[in-house]
């Protein structure tokens, strides 16, 4: 891949974390493919974690005498 894949939104991630899942319970798959998937889901649960903090980091607000307060 020459170019990077648009970053897919939390609702796309959780989506495609699901279908990882049903893969993994499945007895069709491969022990190749179940590392693969697992492998895979975790790299999106890091990508989910990492959004969700920045999301947190940004409904933080600075009221009128520069405290941060929690939204």
């Amino acid at each position: 891949m020459a170019e990077e894949k648009q970053e897919m939104t939390l609702e796309e991630t959780f989506a495609k974390l699901d279908e990882l899942l049903t893969a993994l319970e499945s007895r069709d798959i491969t022990l190749e493919e179940s590392f693969r998937n697992y492998q895979q889901g975790m790299e999106l649960l890091k990508k989910c974690n990492e959004k969700i903090d920045r999301v947190e980091k940004k409904m933080q607000l600075i009221n009128e005498e520069g405290e941060i307060s929690d939204f």
